[in-house]
């Protein structure tokens, strides 16, 4: 083994570390870490962006406009690749690293990768305190970074130039690992960033990351088999996790040759095309009536690559308390809810021997047909819901319909918080798999600019559009000028409903009254509306308002042909909205002056009494 060394400081090693890590994606080598996005401050411009600077033609480093949203903008990138390429995020200490806490939630709820370097505090602790440092009495170990230990599935603080030897590996091995996949965070100490080092030649040695395929345990899948043979309705769960592991077509294939019903998460959607034979629509609180009527007559449900998040499973009300669970996941905890035999391996190995063990078997044919019968019914009433009119505002249904069908086929819709999720994930018809992102694991406000700049980042062949709500517009928006500066166009949706129109929507089907959502309805002095297309300009995008939905289509046609990033504003009726099946467990108070609350919490009573009992 070679004895040979290379002085470098611990900044300089860690960034050449990054640049000799690479992974493969459809046959081609590429750099397993893509770029940086970079806001440079006293903890890490004199050290790590020195690093950066010199190796910038080979791992680019973006400035971004907010620490959170450029941190989003790399959950997003890690999402369009499906998790085989990573972003950086790299920050200052105090409140430029605390502004990614958010994000790194993000990524931590949605299974993403995500490397965040912050700077920390002196492992010295010689001019204590430094700018920005929180002092905790009791422990001066303790910095604002200790804050991402809850939302990082891998965390470490480098206190001396050695520590990076091991803790890198164990970082990236995290971030590609199926079942642990998520952020990581390491803290680079002002002080130890600058310290030289003789670093072991070898650890700079390139090497090509793949991502494990763990194989399900012989039993499980055998009790698995057993248990699908048992069934007579049949139905199948498509999660996030299909996507991930590469076996949306393996996953489909056995959907149709076996005659199950297959039914979509909404990290899962976008897994199959709309018009899919087994295709039987999205499920869940923000699903479809055909996915739903089918859950509740399910009596074996096969979950796959899905953590069964409450908007899955209506709160655990949408199906039969008689229906059995077999659930293959990557990750045991995911696998192990609820009762569910767990079949703990990777999805695409998993369906495939599944597959090969299940012989000739095949659902009741008569069940099949129900599920093309439902989803046909679903479908006439979106074709009913998404139908213009003359109404003065144009709904939500209305706004999805037009883009929807404007976009081209590899178009990628993006959206996060707000009623958006629900309209889309019910209204938009997939036409050709991963075309859809819909951040709902963590429903961060602000994501949907943020990430539509990273998504454009990750793939400039096609066109990212991004659906956004004004309420979520004014929270973060600050990267329409990011991709105006960086050249990766998106268009930009703006659906206008006066603030927050799906929690007042919320409020008031619980019986509150409207009460500090809508703008109309907070303490303003005169509700007034913001000029999105000015605000848009301002930023140097071209944008447009448009008053009609004729004028949307207009609108979107201009879209596709401008040469940078491009807003349409429209308003929509904050009132209106896709009707859905599933329940929904929120706090009701069980004393109220209103008539209205008291009569929301009996009918809340009994969601409760449905609920099915488990963990």
């Amino acid at each position: 083994m070679s004895t040979a060394t290379i002085r470098l400081t611990m900044a300089q090693a860690l960034v050449r570390y990054l640049c000799n890590q690479f992974t493969e994606i459809d046959g081609e080598k590429v750099p397993l870490f893509a770029g940086v996005f970079g806001i440079f401050g006293h903890g890490n411009v004199t050290c790590l962006a020195e690093a950066l600077e010199a190796v910038q033609d080979q791992l680019p480093t973006w400035r971004g406009q907010n620490e959170q949203s450029m941190a989003l903008a790399g959950v997003a990138f890690g999402k369009a690749k499906r998790r085989r390429q990573i972003m950086v995020a790299t920050s200052s200490v105090g409140p430029g690293a605390t502004n990614i806490v958010t994000a790194a939630g993000v990524a931590h709820a949605n299974r993403l990768p995500l490397l965040i370097l912050s700077g920390d505090i002196f492992a010295n602790r010689r001019p204590d305190p430094v700018l920005q440092q929180v002092e905790h009495f009791g422990n001066p170990t303790t910095s604002v970074n200790d804050a991402f230990k809850a939302v990082t599935r891998y965390w470490d603080r480098i206190t001396h130039p050695e520590q990076i030897i091991s803790s890198l590996p164990q970082a990236i091995a995290a971030m590609l690992d199926p079942a642990d996949c998520g952020p990581a965070f390491i803290g680079l100490c002002q002080d130890t960033q600058e310290i030289a080092c003789d670093y072991p030649a070898a650890f700079f040695e390139p090497r090509v990351h793949s991502i494990p395929r763990p194989r399900a345990d012989r039993d499980q899948i055998a009790a698995a088999v057993e248990k699908l043979k048992s069934a007579k309705r049949p139905l199948i769960i498509s999660g996030g996790g299909v996507r991930y592991s590469l076996a949306e077509e393996k996953v489909a294939a056995f959907a149709e040759a076996r005659g199950i019903p297959l039914t979509e998460t909404i990290a899962g959607k976008g897994s199959v095309t709309h018009d899919h034979p087994a295709h039987a629509g999205p499920i869940g609180v923000v699903g479809s009536s055909s996915a739903n009527a089918l859950a509740r007559e399910a009596d074996v449900v096969l979950a796959i690559g899905t953590r069964l998040q409450d908007f899955t499973t209506g709160s655990w009300t949408a199906f039969s308390h008689d229906a059995e669970f077999v659930s293959i996941n990557a990750a045991r905890w995911d696998a192990t809810k609820h009762r569910a035999l767990a079949v703990v391996g990777d999805a695409l190995e998993a369906v495939s021997e599944l597959d090969e063990a299940l012989g000739d078997w095949k659902a009741d044919a008569s069940w099949t047909t129900r599920g093309q019968q439902e989803f046909a019914e679903w479908n006439k009433l979106l074709d009913e819901l998404q139908k213009p009119t003359n109404a003065p505002v144009p709904t939500y249904a209305q706004v999805v319909g037009i883009v929807n069908r404007k976009a081209g086929d590899r178009d990628l819709i993006l959206t996060a918080a707000g009623g958006l999720p629900g309209e889309v994930a019910k209204g938009w018809r997939v036409k050709e798999p991963n075309t859809f992102d819909c951040e709902f694991g963590f429903s961060c406000m602000g994501y949907e600019i943020a990430g539509g700049w990273g998504a454009a980042m990750a793939d400039e062949t096609r066109t990212t559009i991004v659906m956004v709500g004004d309420g979520s517009y004014m929270m973060m928006n600050s990267d329409i000028y990011s991709t105006v500066l960086s050249g990766h166009k998106m268009i930009v949706v703006v659906c206008d409903n006066g603030g927050f129109g799906v929690i007042n929507r919320l409020q008031n089907f619980k019986g509150g009254a409207s009460f500090n959502n809508l703008i109309k309805d907070s303490r303003v002095k005169q509700p007034f509306s913001v000029d999105f297309v000015k605000h848009a300009e301002s930023q140097g995008a071209l944008a447009r308002q448009v008053e009609s939905l004729a004028d949307l289509e207009t609108a979107m046609d201009w879209a596709k042909t401008t040469d940078r990033t491009t807003v349409i504003s429209i308003a929509t009726d904050a009132f209106v909205w896709t009707p859905g099946d599933a329940a929904w467990d929120v706090g009701v108070p069980q004393v109220s002056n209103r008539e209205e609350v008291r009569q929301a919490r009996k009918d809340h009573d009994q969601i409760r009494a449905s609920q099915r009992v488990g963990v």
